[in-house]
């Protein structure tokens, strides 16, 4: 999911991840969220699509959330019950969702809605974001030495995450070299993230001194 925001001269601005999010079927996902808008716009709902990308509004038969519980404006069928709010104050401006049990069709392109009121009148603002890809941690590496790489899966939401180690010593073969790391879902569904090493070579001088008599 990349981070956009309205021309900020509006004063419209709203802040997710800048990354695509990755989560396993069955479990669940959180969208973190954000916005801030015009001081004449006050926030009242928001709505949350799913819809292949497009830089337009998605259809109402999109909706897989909306904070009004009393409009016409039903979930989709799939959603409906798995998808919820973080914080459920509208006007403390957070828009994070958790959607639950996650399924392979999840996947894909989704939009967020804020509606409310400006200057007395009924107006709304659309962000349109994309639904990571892991992230490999490399620590300095030192020719001889032992080090451990970190590959790790962010979406999970109960705190843990899926984490994978390599541990080997680093040679001078190995700078430049690119190493991949790869993770395979539930359902087939697999993402990965390539670096390259980079390993600093130790050099060692000995001194010799003839001393002359």
């Amino acid at each position: 999911m990349s981070q956009r925001s309205l021309p900020e001269q509006l004063g419209y601005c709203l802040n997710l991840t800048e990354q695509e999010l990755t989560a396993e079927a069955g479990l669940c996902v959180v969208i973190p969220c954000s916005f801030t808008t015009a001081d004449e716009f006050t926030p009242k709902h928001i709505i949350w699509y799913k819809c292949e990308a497009s830089p337009t509004k998605c259809s109402d038969s999109k909706i897989i959330f909306h904070s009004n519980k009393n409009t016409d404006k039903k979930a989709q069928s799939g959603f409906e019950g798995r998808v919820s709010r973080l914080e459920p104050d509208v006007s403390q401006k957070n828009c994070s969702i958790i959607i639950n049990d996650l399924k392979e069709s999840d996947s894909g392109s989704y939009q967020l809605r804020v509606t409310g009121v400006r200057n007395g009148k009924e107006d709304g603002f659309t962000f349109i974001p994309r639904v990571t890809k892991p992230t490999i941690m490399i620590p300095t590496l030192t020719e001889g030495q032992q080090a451990t790489l970190t590959c790790t899966a962010p979406g999970l939401c109960s705190g843990s995450r899926h984490v994978s180690t390599l541990t080997f010593k680093s040679s001078a073969e190995q700078h430049n070299t690119t190493v991949t790391c790869k993770i395979r879902f539930t359902g087939k569904t697999t993402t990965e993230e390539a670096s390259s090493l980079k390993v600093n070579c130790e050099f060692f001088y000995s001194l010799i001194v003839f001393l002359i008599y």
